[in-house]
């Protein structure tokens, strides 16, 4: 009877290692996807500011077209 209940806890150390290693890999990859995704979220932020500075550009060009138009 002894030796039921020690294979019993063996296996259930066993299932707990498993679980826990499993846990760690997912958690391990769920960070890998954070710092993609802060990088995917740096690189749109950088964009936005592009695409401002951008159309800022073309109305100056725009108004200097006019004002070159004008004299």
């Amino acid at each position: 009877m002894e030796s039921l209940t020690a294979g019993f806890w063996l296996q259930l150390v066993v299932y707990a290692v498993s679980i826990g290693s499993f846990a760690g890999v997912i958690l391990t990859k769920i960070g890998y996807l954070e710092k993609k995704m802060d990088k995917h979220n740096g690189l749109v932020e950088r964009m936005v500011t592009v695409e401002q500075k951008c159309s800022s550009a073309h109305r100056r060009i725009d108004e200097i077209k006019e004002e070159r138009g004008k004299e």
